[in-house]
């Protein structure tokens, strides 16, 4: 994996007039017959394919291919840098757009290669009809998930499945209606759980498996029935060059029924095949969630992927004062959207100034601190942070908790606070916690270890399930089954009875916003369900950084203006396609409204 195949995506066929460069490896000066030849070099152009996949581990950086978290209601990221901030202040266009369609692309056309020549490697050198048919799985996943990258940015895409060489003609390229997309994704993850094992020994961990493509598979047929894609009137007028419509025009309920049955599939075959929810010996709410992060390729993990260290993810989320850039700044929208640690929302809604409508049936108060320490919380902390649910305290580092054996001060004369950095501080008064391990000390670059990021796990599937299925049945037995499941795992009393369908999504969109924050939903599920335009659009809130001397200054605990944000609706609901893409292919068109 020393070069990337082909470096300019879908159609870098028409960048190069010489046929022959364009059957080069990605590892070497060797033809395409080389490669299928050779029992090592085929399974390394497999293994390339797996390297073009966004890094969704990395939300901060300006050339990262996933900027979801940053560019969601979940946190703003300090650095200045951070393309997060093009897409949150609308400065983003066809011009300054991130490389993932070429990136995509670029996988894409790696795996219908493989596809196309796979039937040359003869079966000698230990090479079986086991090996081929894992390494057809894996290809079929990773074409599938390469257009799911694509189509949940971009909706209606080019479908890619086949080898395009010069001799074509690419006039004829053009973006396939949004029934098209989801069809070749569920046929290619359908091939894929046919031929892949529903798990893999260690050797093989981060490679593709059953239980990988049926959780995507459910995935994307979520997507297909959420307002997003299903009946949207809103881009009701976008057609193809020759007349198709690219969305549906009207809303199919039995999308959701067929969404909820994938997703029962994948939970069911997923469980059998030795996968459950992860739950720690003692079954500690807060250590159950927090170590579904830091046990890599636990029993819920459906597919992750292998970052070896990743040192800086760990450097971006850990505040100043142990090492850290303090960057990643947890919104207080997502602070309040936590509950009490009876279940319950502590705010109900906000004010036209912002000002939170606190529910008094709870004791939460944004006065006074801490007169004792709770199970989860030390003494002194503000009364924000005190009897919130468990999964609070495993994913955000706020002022006066303990981490590391010392304790965190981001008012603004503290240890991390803003003015010990001129450009790395929280925004917010917050900084992620989630996903970081305790026992790194990055001061002494100790306690490294390999980092992974997971793409699917059951827990997820649990929630898709309970959505899909409140939408075509309402809130029946299941529905309360799959989500109390999440909320018993974490801490919190099972759903009251008697939930009408609204309510049940409702608990079910708040549900996916804790137990999936930052792991790279939130981003999607705001635009599937339509709500980005308020979610994202105007004021975020976070503390008053400029102010607090000491951990009980109650100026620091004043609710800020963090980031003022833009999202123009319907047209942020997807990204624009590259003007350099657009200028090699005739007749493919730009996103609606961009």
């Amino acid at each position: 994996m020393k070069a990337r195949l082909f470096v300019s995506g879908l159609l870098i066929l028409m960048l190069s007039s010489c046929s022959k460069y364009l059957d080069k490896t990605p590892d070497e000066d060797l033809t395409l017959k080389d490669v299928f030849s050779n029992r090592l070099h085929t399974e390394a152009f497999l293994s390339s394919m797996y390297a073009g996949q966004a890094w969704d581990i990395n939300p901060v950086d300006p050339g990262s291919r996933a900027p979801w978290t940053g560019s969601s209601d979940e946190m703003e990221i300090t650095f200045p840098g951070s393309y997060t901030h093009t897409i949150t202040n609308g400065g983003w266009n066809s011009q300054n757009i991130l490389d993932n369609w070429q990136f995509a692309y670029q996988t894409i056309r790696k795996t219908n290669i493989f596809l196309e020549n796979i039937d040359n490697l003869p079966f000698q050198d230990g090479y079986t009809q086991e090996n081929k048919n894992s390494w057809l799985g894996e290809t079929y996943f990773l074409r599938a998930y390469d257009h799911f990258a694509l189509f949940k940015i971009y909706g209606p895409i080019p479908i890619m499945d086949k080898v395009w060489n010069t001799s074509e003609d690419f006039k004829v390229i053009k973006r396939s209606p949004v029934d098209a997309v989801v069809d070749i994704i569920v046929k290619d993850c359908d091939r894929a759980a046919e031929l892949l094992p529903i798990s893999v020994s260690s050797d093989k961990l981060g490679r593709a498996t059953k239980a990988a493509a049926l959780a995507l598979k459910a995935r994307v047929l979520l997507y297909a029935a959420s307002p997003l894609f299903n009946g949207n009137n809103d881009f009701k007028a976008f057609k193809d060059p020759d007349g198709v419509d690219l969305f549906a025009q009207n809303y199919d309920a039995n999308k959701w029924k067929i969404a909820a049955n994938a997703a029962k599939a994948c939970i069911d075959q997923a469980e059998a095949g030795g996968y459950g929810l992860y739950t720690v010996a003692n079954n500690d709410p807060l250590e159950n969630y927090r170590n579904i992060f830091l046990q890599n390729h636990n029993k819920e993990v459906l597919w992750a992927t292998n970052y070896q260290a990743f040192q800086h993810l760990e450097r971006c989320s850990n505040p100043l004062g142990y090492g850290g850039y303090s960057i990643m700044s947890i919104s207080q929208q997502l602070v309040d959207a936590y509950r009490d640690d009876q279940g319950r929302p502590v705010i109900t809604g906000y004010g036209a100034n912002g000002a939170p409508v606190i529910n008094t049936e709870t004791s939460y108060t944004e006065t006074g601190f801490a007169a004792a320490a709770g199970k989860y919380w030390p003494s002194g902390v503000s009364n924000m942070y005190v009897k919130r649910e468990p999964r609070f305290y495993a994913s955000v580092h706020y002022s006066g908790s303990s981490w590391k054996n010392s304790t965190i001060q981001m008012w603004y004369s503290g240890k991390d606070g803003a003015s010990r950095n001129a450009s790395d501080f929280s925004k917010t008064g917050y900084v992620l916690k989630k996903f970081s391990n305790p026992l790194i000390n990055i001061q002494t670059n100790t306690g490294w270890e390999l980092k992974t990021f997971i793409y699917f796990r059951l827990g997820e599937q649990y929630l898709n399930y309970a959505e899909a299925l409140n939408e075509s049945d309402g809130p029946i037995a299941d529905v309360h089954r799959y989500v109390n499941a999440i909320r018993t795992r974490s801490g919190l009393p099972e759903l009251p009875a008697g939930l009408s369908k609204e309510e049940m999504r409702n608990q079910i969109w708040n549900e996916r916003r804790i137990e999936l924050a930052f792991e790279g939903h939130r981003y999607f599920d705001t635009r599937r369900w339509k709500i980005a335009s308020t979610t994202n659009n105007g004021n975020m809130y976070g503390l008053n950084i400029t102010a607090g001397t000491s951990a009980t200054d109650a100026s620091f605990y004043q609710r800020t203006v963090a980031d003022k944000r833009i999202f123009l609706a319907p047209r942020d609901y997807f990204w624009p396609v590259p003007q350099s893409e657009l200028d090699k292919v005739p007749n493919m068109q730009q996103s609606m409204y961009w």
